[in-house]
C-alpha cells in the first residue's frame, strides 16, 4: 500500500509508443484485477495501465487520498483528481480512458474536470445520471453496516448480482472470482466509495461537450445499469459507438472479454488516428 496518498498504478501491459496509452477504472468493490482478462485480446499494442481506486487493492483510503489531491471527501470527484495526479506523476499526459460502473462515474468526472488528458472515452456499464434516493439511502446503508461490522459482508451478495443470468447458471469460476477480489477489499474503502457514488451528480450534460472518441458498452444482461441507459449516454456523447455484450451482465470484461476487448481496441485506433 502507498503511504502518501497517491493511487497504486499498475502497468498491466507494456506495449509500443505509436498509440495513447490505455488507462482503464474498475467497478465497485473491486480493484484492478477485473480487468486482466482483456489484456491479451487488446489489439494496437496498447500501454495498459490500472489504478487501484482510493481505499481499494493496495491504495491508500479515502482520506489519504482526498488529502492528498486537496478535495473533500467522499467524493467521486476526489477519486478523478487522484486518478489524473497518479498519471502525470507516471508521466502519462494524455490516455484513452475506460471505467466500469463506479470508474466510469470516476471518468467521467475526469472528462469534466481533467479533460486535456482525455484523448479517447470507454464508458462501460455505467450510467451518467445521480442516484435516486432510494439507491442513494441504500448506499449510505451499506456504507453505515460495513463500519459497523468491520467486515465487506453486507455487499458480498454482489459475486452473483454483478453478473447476468447466463453467468449465473453456468459460470460458478466467475462467482468464486468475484467474491474473492470482493473479500480482499476493506470495509474503510467500501463504505468511503459508496458515499462518494451516492454523491455524485449528473454529469449527462458533460458527456454532450466531450470533445473525443467514445464508446460505451454494455452487457444485455446487465440489470444495475441496463441498455437504455447506455442508450441515452450513448445519444450524449458527440462521437460515440454502442456495443451491446451478448450473454453478459454488469461485469462484461470477464463474461464475455471479447467484444469487450473489440470495443476498446477500435476506440484506440480511432483516437490513436
Amino acid at each position: 500500500m502507498t503511504t502518501d496518498g497517491m493511487l497504486a498504478l499498475h502497468t498491466l501491459r507494456r506495449g509500443g509508443s505509436g498509440t495513447p496509452p490505455l488507462v482503464l477504472l474498475h467497478g465497485f468493490p473491486l480493484d484492478h484485477r477485473m480487468w486482466l482478462d482483456v489484456l491479451d485480446l487488446l489489439t494496437g499494442d496498447p500501454t495498459v495501465l490500472a489504478p487501484d481506486l482510493p481505499g481499494f487493492g493496495v491504495s491508500p483510503i479515502g482520506e489519504d487520498v482526498a488529502e492528498h489531491v486537496g478535495g473533500t471527501g467522499p467524493s467521486v470527484d476526489v477519486m478523478a483528481d487522484a486518478v489524473a495526479a497518479a498519471l502525470r506523476a507516471a508521466g502519462v499526459e494524455r490516455a484513452v480512458v475506460g471505467g466500469l460502473s463506479m470508474g466510469g462515474y470516476v471518468a467521467m468526472a475526469l472528462a469534466e474536470r481533467h479533460p486535456d488528458l482525455i484523448a479517447g472515452l470507454a464508458l462501460l456499464d455505467t450510467k451518467s445520471g445521480a442516484d435516486p434516493e432510494p439507491a442513494r439511502a441504500n448506499r449510505l446503508r451499506i456504507a453505515d453496516a460495513v463500519l459497523a461490522d468491520d467486515s465487506v459482508d453486507a455487499v458480498l451478495p454482489m459475486r452473483t448480482t454483478l453478473l447476468g443470468a447466463t453467468s449465473r447458471q453456468t459460470r460458478t469460476d466467475l462467482v468464486e472470482h468475484l467474491e474473492t477480489w470482493i473479500a480482499d477489499q476493506g470495509a474503510s474503502g467500501v463504505a468511503w466509495a459508496q458515499r462518494a457514488m451516492a454523491a455524485r451528480p449528473d454529469r449527462t450534460d458533460v458527456l454532450r461537450g466531450v470533445g473525443v472518441p467514445a464508446v460505451v458498452v454494455v452487457g444485455e444482461q446487465d440489470d444495475l445499469s441496463p441498455v437504455d441507459q447506455a442508450e441515452l449516454m450513448a445519444e450524449a456523447l458527440p462521437d460515440a459507438t454502442l456495443v451491446v455484450v451478448p450473454s453478459a451482465g454488469h461485469m462484461t470484461p470477464i463474461e464475455n472479454p471479447e467484444p469487450v476487448a473489440a470495443a476498446l481496441s477500435a476506440l484506440l485506433a480511432r483516437a490513436g488516428r
